[in-house]
């Protein structure tokens, strides 16, 4: 297993991020946490704990430097910039894809809150690289445009309490043109907190990802 923190450096930033890849990763998981959180979140961890005893490997990473995380904390310029937010994405894609241990895994994105429709950006600008996108108590609806340009299938889970961002999940899953499924799960509220709510996000994300990961390899088999 290869476990260590690592620096990815984009145009204008240099992001820090926690990469873990079990012996033979069969993809790699890219978390974007939301508005207000970082690679630090214990809802991402448990989760990326999770999906590594399944075989995935995981990179947490934040997507502000320490030095915008310190003036959006103050002016909050960037939480919601999702445009700027995929950007940052698409260059840690890109970086995954340049690495000796990563280059030739399949993307999964992992997006909670706004990094949701960071995810939808980013995966629309490298559908070649991205397998899916999962989206966790996500804002789907602020990635726009994007929306009808993603082509992977997408996951979109929600908390079944949570009802505005349920709303804002089904408007959006409207205007997706990408298979979709949208998971509710009863009882639970905006952050998961309630017993066992987070452990089927784990769950859910888990049978998912190996089901995409099935597609491809059966896609794959036909075309031979």
């Amino acid at each position: 297993m290869i476990s260590e923190m690592v620096l990815v450096h984009t145009d204008d930033a240099v992001l820090p991020g926690d990469l873990v890849l079990p012996t033979a990763a069969r993809a790699v998981v890219l978390f974007a946490h939301g508005s207000g959180s970082s690679r630090h979140s214990p809802r991402n961890r448990m989760v990326a704990g999770e999906l590594r005893t399944a075989g995935f490997g995981t990179l947490l990473l934040d997507l502000l430097s320490e030095r915008e995380e310190r003036h959006d904390a103050l002016t909050a310029e960037h939480r919601f910039d999702i445009p700027f937010l995929g950007r940052r994405l698409v260059a840690a894609i890109d970086w995954l894809g340049a690495q000796r241990d990563t280059h030739g895994l399949p993307v999964v994105l992992f997006g909670a809150s706004t990094g949701a429709a960071a995810a939808l950006v980013a995966a629309a600008e490298r559908p070649d690289r991205v397998l899916t996108v999962v989206s966790r108590g996500g804002r789907p609806d602020l990635a726009g445009d994007a929306l009808q340009h993603v082509s992977c299938p997408v996951l979109l889970m929600v908390g079944g309490q949570d009802e505005h961002v349920l709303e804002l999940n089904q408007e959006a899953a409207r205007l997706l043109r990408a298979p979709h499924s949208l998971h509710v799960i009863p009882g639970a509220t905006h952050l998961f907190e309630e017993p066992g709510a987070l452990e089927e996000v784990a769950e859910t994300a888990r049978q998912w990802c190996e089901e995409q990961l099935r597609s491809v390899r059966e896609a794959a088999r036909e075309q031979k």
